[in-house]
């Protein structure tokens, strides 16, 4: 593992912990790497029985892909490997076989976003955040499996909203939304995220994977292909541009090409 991602085991409850506050938590591959880690050792134990990601440093979750990668991007090819390698870590997330919640205070955005939604349980704090800026910071595109599980949370209306728009959703619209199963107040966070899992520890694991596994088969039945999607937006100028402007904090200059 990685001091980048912190991993406590008590009992029944396995604890990873995004800590790279300084930045927001942005994941570094290291951190993909490890979270897929995390969710081996959970099924590996068998005294786990609820899994709980958090963020550090009380600012945000995870506030997406550290960008200073993006920039050993050539092409449409490095943007098919890499929401390749996520979809991969998302899918891994989504399988673990016991309970997993997403405790979120302050921003979940990007791929922060997207592993919330790979989660089964959102609980958050009203100071929590929620976005896909991608349209105006570098200008690249979600996996079909990231847009199929927004969807499923939100809607189709809402999730093409959050990305038109490319703000952030507050906690209270959140939950409304339905991408916040649960909103509680910044003091009561670990006291209700440490209750639900005493009480999900001491359900019945096999009806609750049903549950877990009926939905996103619903999901994911006949989910069309979108690398075409990937490679138009990873292997566009735009996308230099995006992930040029951004390491610059200067304004993209869009083209569409």
């Amino acid at each position: 593992m990685t001091d980048q991602v912190l991993t406590e085991f008590r009992g029944p409850v396995a604890v990873a912990t995004f800590n790279r506050p300084e930045a927001r938590n942005a994941m570094t591959w290291e951190m993909y790497d490890a979270l897929v880690e995390f969710c081996e050792r959970v099924d590996a134990d068998e005294d786990a029985r609820v899994a709980v990601l958090r963020g550090a440093g009380g600012k945000a979750f995870v506030a997406g892909t550290d960008i200073a990668q993006f920039r050993e991007f050539r092409g449409a090819d490095d943007g098919l490997a890499y929401e390749n390698r996520i979809e991969g870590v998302l899918s891994r997330l989504e399988r673990v076989r016991v309970p997993t919640i997403a405790a979120i205070d302050g921003y979940a955005t990007g791929g922060g976003l997207s592993i919330a939604a790979a989660c089964d349980l959102r609980i958050a704090t009203p100071k929590a955040k929620f976005g896909l800026p991608i349209a105006r910071t570098v200008g690249n595109c979600l996996s079909m499996g990231s847009y199929a599980r927004l969807a499923q949370l939100v809607g189709a209306t809402r999730a093409i909203h959050l990305v038109y728009t490319a703000g952030f959703v507050g906690a209270q619209d959140a939950e409304r939304a339905g991408l916040v199963s649960e909103l509680v107040a910044e003091s009561e966070l670990d006291d209700r995220v440490t209750a639900l899992c005493e009480q999900l520890a001491t359900q019945a694991p096999l009806t609750m994977l049903a549950a877990k596994i009926a939905l996103r088969r619903l999901r994911e039945h006949a989910l069309p292909p979108g690398d075409d999607l990937i490679a138009m937006c990873y292997g566009s100028e735009d996308f230099q541009e995006g992930v040029a402007a951004f390491t610059e904090k200067r304004t993209p200059q869009w083209r569409g090409r």
